[in-house]
């Protein structure tokens, strides 16, 4: 709210210098003194781009240093690290270059300000100059691309074997979890499938399913790899998870997935943030509806050993609805009351 009430009084006094500036125009013109006006408006005109310049550099370097981290949260994830080093990297190089350009421009401005009693210099073209200012910025661009490129072809790469399965779809507006149980892998599903109690539209005829369960809010272990599927089953959703520095789109008609291996407890996390109430959220970044703000989720980091506890005490979907047992193919009925845990 602070913040707000400087924005405010900033506007306020912008807009009376404004107005006392074109006041005293009028009354320069009524007076008929046109060259003075014209100098006397070049030289305010100077002087407000300095007035300017420090203003904005000043609230915009208080702002950033006052919020700081409410936009730079702590690392969770093993990949994440790479990514914030590639995001500074880039800050660095495009807020130097940002400030300098843009204080020349200010500057220059005041300094070169109209005045009949000086010419202008004419300078056409230097080589030297040409192919400093683009040879420099295309050599740093590249770098930056085919580093940012390389870290990205990692964290997109073949996800391990041994990696957590667990499929999130989203639907306005909610996300849905289904893990991939003890023989660790999503089973098949069809969208022709879906109704009011299978919402993945989960496949009866693979077998992968019979295990599978679903949970209300989004359990991963920490330091082992953990792959979501991704998918939508109305319009654009986009999983986010901001500590772990993930983020995919989640596109009907076409899955998409992250792997990533979590190395903070939420334990951990809450006495590094010095917070009990911590929790990691899962979140839509895509504005998909009025409810778009309810597509949240409670992320909890457990330790292998308490994950896979977690996990064995899990009942299987199949289990919970036993009515789908007539989907089953009759061959595999027997399997499927093994796998899913259906005491007959």
């Amino acid at each position: 709210m602070f913040g707000f009430y400087i924005a405010l009084a900033v506007f306020l006094v912008v807009a009376i210098l404004l107005l006392i500036f074109r006041i005293s125009r009028l009354v320069n013109v009524v007076k008929g003194t046109g060259e003075e006006t014209t100098k006397s408006d070049n030289n305010f005109n100077a002087i407000m781009m300095v007035v300017f310049m420090v203003l904005f550099f000043g609230l915009a370097g208080w702002y950033s240093f006052a919020n700081f981290d409410a936009y730079d949260p702590p690392v969770a994830s093993e990949h994440g690290e790479l990514t914030d080093k590639l995001f500074w990297r880039t800050m660095w190089i495009t807020g130097i270059v940002f400030m300098i350009t843009n204080i020349l421009l200010f500057v220059f401005s005041y300094k070169y300000r109209y005045d009949k009693n000086r010419k202008a210099l004419f300078y056409p073209h230097n080589n030297k100059l040409e192919y400093l200012w683009t040879g420099v910025p295309a050599i740093v661009l590249t770098w930056l691309v085919i580093s940012g490129w390389m870290a990205w072809d990692g964290i997109m790469s073949e996800a391990p074997e041994d990696a957590e399965q667990i499929e999130i779809m989203g639907y306005q507006f909610q996300w849905s979890i289904r893990y991939g149980g003890m023989d660790n892998k999503v089973g098949d599903y069809d969208y022709r499938l879906i109704d009011a109690v299978n919402d993945h539209g989960m496949d009866m005829s693979d077998r992968a399913n019979y295990d599978d369960f679903k949970n209300i809010s989004l359990v991963i272990p920490k330091g082992k790899p953990v792959l979501l599927k991704i998918r939508a089953r109305d319009v654009l959703h986009s999983v986010f998870i901001p500590h772990m520095r993930l983020k995919m789109d989640a596109v009907p008609g076409m899955p998409t997935q992250f792997w990533f291996v979590a190395n903070k407890t939420t334990a951990e996390m809450r006495v590094e943030e010095g917070n009990p109430d911590f929790n990691y959220e899962l979140a839509c970044t895509e504005i998909c509806g009025e409810g778009h703000f309810s597509m949240k989720k409670i992320v909890t980091v457990l330790e292998p050993e308490e994950y896979e506890e977690w996990k064995a005490e899990q009942k299987s979907w199949l289990s919970k609805n036993p009515d789908f047992m007539a989907q089953v193919p009759e061959d595999m009925k027997e399997l499927a009351l093994v796998t899913a845990g259906i005491n007959e």
